[in-house]
Parts: structure tokens; sequence; C-alpha cells
């Protein structure tokens, strides 16, 4: 029997944090670390330097944490330097290419935060996971899908 999808994502939520502190141990890397009340998936905090990590697994409204994220900046509560890595599972792939009008309008909001406030950077970042349904479980492949979005997210850091 497969885990529930929330232990399937804190797993992958886990393992990005555990990578992520490896590649850039000078800022404090924590799971579900709390901006003006909303939650991030990974957050890593640093002197000059504060990285926001969203995991989107099969959220129907993908662009709605971002946003609130990108409200509180608005309201002067991040730091100087921030970096927004968006990351989206192959839920929101199309069958015949591209990627979803969910995923779409999370990355506009995104991009125009970016342009708004010099201090903040944002990327969409693919996290080639497949997603199972309540019950299931991970791909056997998911910690090198994981791995590959924290190298990816490290790049952004630089």
């Amino acid at each position: 029997m497969g885990q529930l999808v929330g232990e399937l994502a804190r797993d992958v939520q886990k393992r990005l944090r555990a990578g992520l502190a490896t590649a850039r141990p000078e800022l404090d890397w924590q799971v579900e670390y709390r901006v003006a009340g909303t939650p991030v998936d990974v957050a890593g905090v640093g002197t000059d330097v504060f990285v926001l990590v969203e995991l989107e697994w099969r959220r129907a409204d993908p662009a709605d944490n971002a946003a609130k994220l990108f409200r509180h900046l608005a309201d002067g509560r991040l730091p100087e330097r921030v970096v927004v890595a968006h990351l989206f599972t192959t839920y929101y792939d199309l069958a015949n290419g591209g990627v979803s009008s969910k995923r779409q309008n999370a990355e506009f909001v995104g991009r125009v935060a970016a342009d708004t406030f010099d201090r903040l950077s944002y990327a969409p970042v693919d996290l080639a996971i497949d997603p199972p349904k309540r019950g299931g479980d991970l791909p056997e492949d998911w910690t090198d899908a994981t791995d590959e979005a924290t190298s990816r997210v490290v790049e952004l850091v630089r």
C-alpha cells in the first residue's frame, strides 16, 4: 500500500532540503518555513540571500502560494535579495507537449513579480516526477529527479 500524498511530498521536500544544505551550507535550510504565515516548502536563509523553493505537486492553483509570497515582498517583509524557485512536477505537462495554463499563469505571476521588484529573481524549475494520486508510491527515479531539480536551484542562487 502506498503512502499518503502529503507524506510523499514531504519526502521530496526533505531530499531537496538535504541536497541544498550540502551544496550551500552557509544558508540555514528549513522545510515548511513560514513567511508572514505562508508556508514555503523549502527555504534557505542567509545574511545576503533568501531562497524560497515552492513545490507544486498537483495543486489546482499553483500561482496562489507564489502570489502570496510576492504580496509579502510588496509589503516589505522579505530581505534584500530573494530567489524564488518554483518547482513543477510533470502533472502540469500536457500530453501533446507544453505545459498547462495553470503552470503558465503561475509562471506569469512570477515573472511579473521579478520584473516589479529589483531584489527578486524567479525561475520555474521542472521536477520530473509524475506525482501519484492518493495511496500511490513515488516513481523509482524520484531521487534522481529531485537531485536534478536541486542542482538547478543551486545554479539560481549563484
